[in-house]
C-alpha cells in the first residue's frame, strides 16, 4: 500500500476497546461515556478486517485502546494474529497499554507470538501516578511491568511529558530505565478531545526536555527504529535508550507509514484529520475479501500529507474532537 506521497503504509494501529480502568488527566475527562457494545466491532470482525491489511502488506500490528487487556477475550484475537506471524504475513504483534493488567496477561502475550510491549508511565511517584491517572495504582503498574520481563518481553516505557507534573522526574525515570533494561520513550502531550483544563498548561516541548537531560546525560544519535514515529538516542552511560515523539514541536509526517484503526471499525488515515473509511457497515453486510481490500486501498489513497496540531491559550478547541482513547494510544 502506497499512499498519495508515496509512503509506504505497513503500520497498522488497532484499538479494541475506548474503555480503561484508568482516566489518565491529558487523555480523557473523569465522567466519560462510552460506546455502547453492540456499536464495537467482534474480535472476529477485527480479526478479519486485520487479516485483509496483512493480505495488503502489513507487517506489523500494534494492539491498543483505551486499555487494550480490559477487552474480554482479548486473548483471542492475540492468539489468532500471533498465527500470522511469519513469511508473507507478520513481522511483529505488540501492544500499547498501561500495565495494570499485565501481571494477568504478560506469559499469555509472549505465548501468542507478542515480544515487545509499550508501557504508559509517566512517573515513578505514588502520589503523582494517582493524580494524573486519577484511578491508577502505582504498584499494580510496576508489578505488570516486572512480570512482563520475566515473561521475556521486552518492555519500553512510555511517559507523557506534562509542564509541572514530571518534568522534574525525568532524570530518575531515566537512570530506573537503565537499571532494568527498558528503553523510554518520552511523548508531547496532543490536542486531541475535551479534557478537564487546559492543553497549554500541559504542554512541555520535548526540544527543552532533551537539553536538558543532556546536561547530566549522553544522548548519542542512533539509527534505531521500531516503526514508529520516535527518534532514538543512545544513553553511553547505560546502555538503554531514550525516545523522542515530538508531534508539535518537530512533526514526523513525512515519514509517517500507519493508519488507525478505531474498535468501532473506523479507519482514521490521520491521528490528526477527521477523515476516515468505515468497515463495519462492509463487515455486516457481509462483505467479500475483495470488496474490502479495494475499501481499504480507497482509503489509503485519500492518506493526508500530514497533521495540524496547535496547542496554545488562543485555541481554546482541541485540534481534534475525539479522544485519543477512541483512536487509539
Amino acid at each position: 500500500m502506497i499512499d498519495p506521497f508515496g509512503r509506504p503504509i505497513t503500520y497498522l494501529r488497532v484499538s479494541v476497546t475506548d474503555r480503561c480502568d484508568f482516566r489518565c488527566v491529558y487523555c480523557m475527562s473523569e465522567d466519560m461515556t462510552f460506546l455502547p457494545k453492540p456499536e464495537l466491532l467482534t474480535l472476529e470482525e477485527m480479526q478479519r478486517l486485520c487479516a485483509a491489511f496483512i493480505r495488503q502488506g502489513t507487517d506489523k500490528i500494534r494492539i491498543t485502546g483505551g486499555e487494550p487487556l480490559v477487552r474480554r477475550d482479548v486473548m483471542t484475537l492475540f492468539r489468532s494474529l500471533g498465527g500470522m506471524i511469519g513469511e508473507g504475513g507478520l513481522r511483529e504483534l505488540t501492544l500499547t497499554t498501561n500495565g495494570s493488567q499485565l501481571t494477568r496477561f504478560a506469559p499469555e502475550l509472549y505465548a501468542a507470538g507478542v515480544r515487545r510491549v509499550n508501557v504508559s508511565l509517566d512517573t515513578l511517584d505514588a502520589k503523582t501516578f494517582s493524580d494524573i491517572t486519577r484511578w491508577g495504582k502505582l504498584d499494580k503498574t510496576l508489578d505488570g511491568i516486572f512480570a512482563a520481563k520475566a515473561a521475556g518481553l521486552a518492555v519500553k516505557i512510555n511517559a507523557v511529558a506534562l509542564k509541572g507534573v514530571n518534568e522534574h522526574e525525568f532524570d530518575a525515570m531515566l537512570a530506573w530505565c537503565g537499571e532494568h533494561g527498558f528503553d523510554l520513550c518520552l511523548i508531547e502531550t496532543m490536542p486531541l478531545g475535551e479534557i478537564d483544563g487546559q492543553r497549554a498548561d500541559q504542554y512541555l516541548p520535548l526540544s527543552m526536555v532533551r537539553a536538558r537531560l543532556r546536561k547530566t546525560w549522553t544522548l548519542q544519535e542512533t539509527d534505531y527504529k521500531t516503526g514508529g514515529p520516535a527518534r532514538y538516542f543512545t544513553v553511553a552511560e547505560t546502555g538503554a535508550r531514550i525516545g523522542f515523539i515530538t508531534p508539535m514541536t518537530h512533526n514526523f509526517c513525512e515519514s509517517c507509514n500507519r493508519v488507525r484503526l478505531t474498535c468501532t471499525g473506523t479507519l482514521y488515515m490521520c491521528l490528526g484529520q477527521d477523515d476516515a473509511a468505515e468497515f463495519r457497515p462492509l463487515l455486516r453486510a457481509n462483505a467479500s475479501d475483495a470488496e474490502i481490500d479495494a475499501a481499504i486501498l480507497r482509503a489509503i489513497a485519500r492518506k493526508p500529507k500530514g497533521h495540524d496540531f496547535i496547542i496554545d491559550r488562543a485555541t481554546a478547541e482541541p485540534s481534534v474532537s475525539r479522544h485519543m482513547s477512541v483512536t487509539g494510544g
